[in-house]
Order: structure tokens, then C-alpha cells, then sequence
């Protein structure tokens, strides 16, 4: 198969030739120039009774073998966060044996990881005690496994605040505890419309100030900072603001090559779901930037985000329904299927355009394999041309 028609919407079509694969050079060691984590995402076992609100089964092998993917391009592991469908299918037994798994196979292959601990276990919560106690148990299970603690954003900490120094009572009593330095994420609204209002205002720049000053005040547990407001020139002045020693982790999957090249002060680190979907292309970027190839960094990156900004398209919650279908498209996983029956979460059209655009970036790893795929899935769809 050199090429195959693909939706495009109002009932037109159109024909995608296909690209040569791209030989993407591994990089199994980290870079040098920047700290570079991949959110990745949680294959559903097919067979699984994974519709909504059922508990979640997820097809470990595949999952972890997905993992183990990412290495190969030197990309740490961000687990168990908003790509592996927290809130949205992924129940914390589940998040339990994904974060102890994932450890344990980062530690035996030398990478990196660190992994969400929120509160979502305690739905019910109603006292900033409780979300307080609900944090503390994540976090303690997080650091027993070995794995660097992302302290994530609470929707039930978001509930019961109404104001911000309800958000300090929290994070200071959580951030007293940890036993290393950990990475605060702070996950925009139109990742989560729970989330609206966090840090106890919706006006941006008062938000931002009550969060510099929790970071400030406990500089010596922060690592670093991720952040997805999908807001580049937000993320540069905050970056700017951080205290000496605390990394900025761009969670922009609409801006990320400017801001992990950044300026001749500052530069923004990733931790980012877009790169478990261009992970080989993300690699060769950072690659060119620690040899000092700003040239070859460019265009590596820039040639991803027509797909990433696709991908991350409103409604923005819904993205990982794309990667895991690209995901499926080359080969990473048996079925395209999710947790909670997510994988209906996308269009057909959205879903081609994906095909066309991993098509134009080269990031489909045998272009007739994934061309089967999508036709076999579109034919059972009914959308045969």
C-alpha cells in the first residue's frame, strides 16, 4: 500500500501517500542539556470490562512494554498522571500496581520516573484534613516504590478551598513530609474543568503569586514545577520567578520547542504527554541541543507540533484518546481500545488526521502496517471511501 484515503469531514476525502519510515536513532541515556520526562499512557486490556466507571483492566505487558519504548530515547517516565487517564478510568488499585510496576522497570533499566500522588482516592472528602490524609497516603506509597514524588493537582482540594490560604494549609503540611524533593504540577482547566479556580483565584496572575510564594517557601522540597496552562508566555515569566534550583517542567504541548530551547536566561525542562506520542523525533531534538545544533534541535521539533497541537485540541481533556491510537497505529498495543471506553472519545475524522499528520512527521514506525490498521478500523466504522 503506497497511500489510502482518509476522512476529512462534510463527506469529502482525501489521499495521504505515504511516507517512508524514518530510522530513529536510539539515545538510551539521558541528555545533558535538559531533563526530559514522557507522560505516558495505559494500554486497556481488549477483553477487560473497561467501560465507564468499571474498575480498570489494563493489559500489563503491553503497558509496561510501552515503557520500555520510551527508554530507548532516553526519556524519563512521568506515571500514573493525566495521560494514564487519572480521573478519567485509571481507579487507584490500578495506579498502585502501574506506579509499582513502572518502578521496578525503570530501576532494572536505569531510567528515571516519578509519579503522580493526588487525592483521588478519597472522593468523598469534605475537610482539608481529609485531602491533607489522602495526600499523605499517595505520597508515602509513591516514595515506597522508589519513584520520585509529582505532587498533582487535587479536584477534591479544588471542592472544599475557598481561598488561598486553604491551598497553603494543605501543601505546607504535605510538603514538610516528603522525604525528597518533589515536582509540583499544576494542571490548567482545560486539562480539567474541576480544576478551575486552583491556588484559590481565577485571575491568573494572583494565582500564580500564592504558588510562587508556596514554592519559595519550601524551595528546598521542590525539584521543580510542571505546568499546563498552554499559556507560553505565562510559563516564561514564572519560569523566571522561580526561586535558584527549581526546575520549570513544560507541560505546553501547543509551545514546547520554544520553551525547552529557551532564551539566552532561562529554559523550560518537559514533562509532557505529547512525548509519548513523537518520543524517537523529541529524542533526536534533544540530541541536536546538547551537541549545541540549534538548527537541527528546530527542525526536529517544529516538525511535530502540527500533530501534538492536533492531538491536544479542544476539547484539550480528551487527548489521550490520540495517543493511545497512535500508539495502536504503530503497533504498541493489540487493540485500540481505553479504560472507561475513552477510546470513543474522538472523532473518526480526528482520528485520520492524526494518522496523516504522524504520516507527515514520519512518526509511524512501517506506514503499511499503520495503513492496514486504519483501514481495517475504518471499514468497521463504516466509513469506507
Amino acid at each position: 500500500m503506497t497511500a489510502i484515503e482518509l476522512p476529512t469531514g462534510q463527506g469529502t476525502w482525501a489521499r495521504v501517500v505515504l511516507r517512508e519510515p524514518r530510522r530513529w536513532k536510539e539515545h538510551p541515556q539521558p541528555y545533558g542539556s535538559r531533563v526530559a520526562f514522557a507522560a505516558a499512557h495505559v494500554v486497556a486490556d481488549p477483553l477487560g470490562d473497561n467501560t465507564p466507571g468499571a474498575p480498570a483492566a489494563v493489559d500489563w505487558e503491553s503497558t509496561l512494554a510501552f515503557r520500555r519504548e520510551l527508554f530507548r530515547y532516553g526519556l524519563g517516565v512521568a506515571e500514573a498522571m493525566d495521560t494514564a487517564q487519572r480521573n478519567m478510568g485509571l481507579d487507584w488499585p490500578a495506579v498502585q500496581e502501574l506506579v509499582r510496576r513502572s518502578a521496578d522497570q525503570a530501576r532494572s533499566s536505569g531510567a528515571r520516573i516519578a509519579s503522580g500522588a493526588g487525592t483521588d482516592h478519597r472522593a468523598g472528602a469534605t475537610t482539608l484534613d481529609e485531602v491533607v490524609a489522602a495526600y499523605e497516603e499517595q505520597v508515602g506509597f509513591v516514595e515506597s516504590t522508589g519513584s520520585q514524588v509529582i505532587v498533582m493537582a487535587s479536584r477534591q482540594l479544588a471542592a472544599i478551598a475557598r481561598a488561598a490560604d486553604d491551598y497553603r494549609r494543605v501543601y505546607d503540611a504535605v510538603l514538610r513530609q516528603v522525604a525528597e524533593p518533589v515536582i509540583l504540577h499544576w494542571l490548567g482547566e482545560v486539562f480539567d474543568p474541576h480544576l478551575a479556580g486552583y491556588w484559590g483565584s481565577t485571575d491568573l496572575p494572583t494565582a500564580t503569586e500564592s504558588f510562587l510564594d508556596l514554592v519559595r517557601d519550601h524551595a528546598a522540597k521542590v525539584d521543580g514545577v510542571k505546568v499546563s496552562l498552554l499559556s507560553a508566555e505565562h510559563e516564561r515569566g514564572l519560569r523566571a520567578a522561580l526561586p535558584t534550583g527549581v526546575r520549570l517542567y513544560t507541560g505546553d504541548d501547543f509551545n514546547y520547542p520554544e520553551l525547552i530551547r529557551g532564551d539566552s536566561q532561562h529554559h523550560s525542562d518537559a514533562l509532557l504527554g505529547a512525548f509519548a506520542a513523537i518520543a524517537p523525533a523529541a529524542s533526536a531534538a534533544l540530541a541536536a541541543l546538547d551537541d549545541g545544533d540549534l538548527a537541527t534541535y528546530d527542525a526536529e521539533m517544529d516538525a511535530t507540533l502540527p500533530l501534538s497541537r492536533h492531538v491536544f485540541s479542544a476539547p484539550t481533556f480528551y487527548y489521550k484518546t490520540g495517543i493511545a491510537f497512535l500508539s495502536w497505529l504503530n503497533g504498541h498495543q493489540p487493540g485500540f481500545t481505553m479504560l472507561g471506553g475513552l477510546h470513543s472519545a474522538r472523532s473518526i475524522v480526528h482520528l485520520a488526521r492524526i494518522f496523516a499528520l504522524a504520516n507527515d512527521a514520519q512518526l509511524l514506525v512501517d506506514p503499511e502496517f499503520a495503513a492496514q490498521r486504519m483501514r481495517l478500523w475504518l471499514d468497521a466504522a463504516g466509513a469506507a471511501a
